[in-house]
């Protein structure tokens, strides 16, 4: 009886959570911005974050926050932006352009995350981030591992920079993905052999070399599963 109490009372407790609180997770993909510590409200909650990495899910009340990217150990403040955040809900804010001045320059995609399961078994779901500043729109191609583009239609036409796709369902296979400059057979990100499972959620977020301009490489966030 005492085992029946104690399940009911964390599974309350982490519903009423659930409706008090949303979560965050920062990307920095600013390739000339330093590494960053992220404050919300005035209080440091990631440190030391640099290029090209992530972090997890962060719990933060239900409402509108203050958050501040801040050149890690300093109180300059990079970036700035005032997001409301829903009760139960999931988002990722991603830090993209470029922080020394040139265009397009530094700024914040926030993103409404879907991290809920596949409808269907032997799925998964799928979403494109272009966060590369110094690429061009782009096409996606997305076929089975080194199958030839001829003759081949994207699966996402003339992406322009700061662009996130919706989720993608698709089976569960062996992919490759190869990111071309728009219009052409180009290509400028290869993800090489993707290895899916079921009830994976992922997002991909193209991203620039570590300053700035090719080679193009790409960031694979694990949202779900």
């Amino acid at each position: 009886m005492k085992t029946i109490l104690a399940v009911l009372a964390l599974t309350a407790t982490s519903l009423v959570a659930q409706t008090t609180t949303g979560r965050v997770r920062v990307v920095h993909a600013s390739p000339d911005a330093p590494a960053v510590d992220v404050l919300v409200d005035g209080v440091k909650v990631l440190e030391n974050l640099p290029f090209r990495e992530y972090s997890e899910y962060i719990a933060v009340p239900a409402g509108p926050h203050d958050i501040r990217v801040n050149v890690t150990g300093t109180s300059t403040t990079v970036l700035q932006a005032s997001p409301s955040v829903a009760a139960g809900a999931d988002y990722t804010a991603i830090a993209v352009g470029f922080a020394g001045g040139q265009s397009p320059a530094l700024d914040l995609v926030l993103l409404a995350d879907e991290n809920t399961y596949p409808d269907e078994t032997g799925k998964i779901k799928l979403r494109v981030v272009h966060g590369a500043p110094s690429a061009p729109e782009v096409d996606v191609y997305v076929t089975t591992p080194f199958e030839s583009l001829d003759n081949k239609t994207p699966l996402l036409t003339s992406v322009p920079f700061k662009a996130a796709s919706g989720y993608y369902t698709v089976p569960v296979s062996l992919y490759q993905a190869r990111v071309a400059v728009a219009g052409t057979k180009t290509i400028a990100i290869d993800s090489h052999r993707l290895v899916t499972w079921s009830g994976m959620v992922r997002t991909v977020v193209a991203v620039d070399n570590k300053g700035g301009g090719a080679p193009f490489d790409f960031i694979i966030l694990p949202d779900l599963n």
